[in-house]
């Protein structure tokens, strides 16, 4: 009886487990999780055709503004801390360019210095809580709603929530071919991790309707540069040069962006004894959206061993889309009408201003600090962007 008893108990139990609602749950790559917490909706439009199409372009949207700042997130400028060249007046003794060890984020014109490599490692760490000045995690980001006509607040509304973090470890080299030309390259380690939830609430009353989360690591999209050293006047000077990126990163993930990308750039500096001015203007072709981008830094020497340095840096996308809402009357009852979150391909401008210190910790070793705090809206932006770096230069 016992047994009959509890095996009875566990059949209700199984039954209650299943017919009772329950969220649902992802364990997918990072694109069809997205898909599946963006396209998981339940209100009653009646028009599914639409449905689908506002989902899909939020998804498209919200993937490309991740794929946006990871694959083109600011990295560090392939310009090393310690540049060297051969003075005529000393007889050809090799000393050092400037007393600055320069921007951390925009390129100067210096160049390293005939066969000087260097090696280094970056770490950047971001959470971002806004899209398109819209908060992402506190539920309060309306993917589907329905709304009496002439009223404000819906009496049907669906709410996604997401928990954004990207951590990025980049390796970074720089040789120095000849006195004016360097050639480096950057590969990006980088672990992406989402938790989101889209929740239901009818007249107030809440349910979660889906649960999704993923945890994706790999390396993302390699970088090559090369800049050549035009025209110098000890220190101040101007450069060329240009960046290839390589879809390395697997863009499932949205680790790489899946596309080839090639970056010309020029670069002026203008350096005093204490004070450095530097600027550069690139355009991108290819990749995920044309790209205008520019940089400007100025850096300050403290001490033998210490730079301070501020930076602005600034990118126009020409389609990397936005976020917008769209209304549209209910098709079968009348007086009512449904918002839907969508994404369009506009051009969006992107801007971030950085402070750093480098500090040059023992010989040729070179620590550096920065914060990163983006100062436009648009795409997935996080409230500030820690970012280290640790460099060493080799000597002859």
């Amino acid at each position: 009886m016992i047994a009959r008893a509890s095996a009875r108990a566990t059949t209700l139990a199984v039954l209650l487990a299943v017919l009772s609602p329950s969220p649902a749950f992802a364990q997918e790559s990072v694109t069809d999780i997205l898909s599946f917490l963006l396209t998981n909706r339940s209100i009653a439009t009646d028009d599914s055709a639409r449905d689908a199409e506002a989902a899909a372009a939020t998804r498209d949207a919200i993937s490309r503004f991740l794929l946006v700042e990871l694959a083109t997130l600011p990295s560090v400028s392939s310009s090393v801390g310690f540049t060297y060249r051969a003075d005529r007046e000393l007889g050809g003794a090799v000393v050092r360019s400037s007393d600055s060890f320069g921007p951390s984020f925009v390129e100067r014109s210096l160049t390293a210095g005939a066969l000087r490599p260097a090696l280094g490692v970056a770490y950047q760490e971001a959470s971002f809580d806004r899209i398109d000045g819209r908060k992402l995690s506190d539920g309060t980001l309306v993917a589907t709603a329905s709304r009496i006509v002439g009223q404000v607040e819906p009496f049907d509304v669906e709410t996604v929530s997401m928990r954004l973090r990207t951590r990025t470890m980049t390796l970074t080299t720089n040789v120095g071919l000849t006195d004016r030309l360097d050639v480096s390259a950057a590969l990006p380690f980088v672990r992406l991790m989402l938790n989101g939830q889209r929740v239901d609430t009818l007249r107030g009353t809440p349910f979660i309707q889906a649960t999704a989360r993923a945890d994706a690591s790999g390396f993302g999209d390699l970088a090559v540069r090369m800049k050549y050293n035009v025209a110098r006047s000890r220190a101040s000077g101007l450069a060329v040069g240009a960046e290839a990126r390589f879809p390395t990163g697997a863009e499932e993930n949205l680790l790489g962006s899946g596309e080839f990308s090639f970056k010309p750039r020029v670069v002026g500096s203008m350096e005093w004894s204490r004070l450095a001015l530097h600027a550069q203007l690139g355009y991108s072709i290819g990749g995920l959206s044309r790209e205008y981008d520019y940089g400007a830094a100025f850096a300050v020497v403290g001490s033998p061993r210490l730079t301070v340095v501020g930076e602005v840096l600034g990118r126009r996308l020409e389609s990397a889309g936005r976020l917008t809402e769209t209304i549209a009357a209910h098709p079968s009852l009348a007086g009512i009408e449904t918002i839907r979150l969508t994404g369009v391909s506009d051009a969006t401008h992107r801007a971030t201003l950085v402070g750093s210190i480098k500090w040059n910790v023992a010989a040729t070793w070179l620590v550096s600090a920065s914060l990163l705090r983006p100062v436009t809206t648009a795409g997935l932006t996080a409230t500030v962007i820690p970012s280290i770096v640790v460099e060493y230069s080799f000597t002859r």
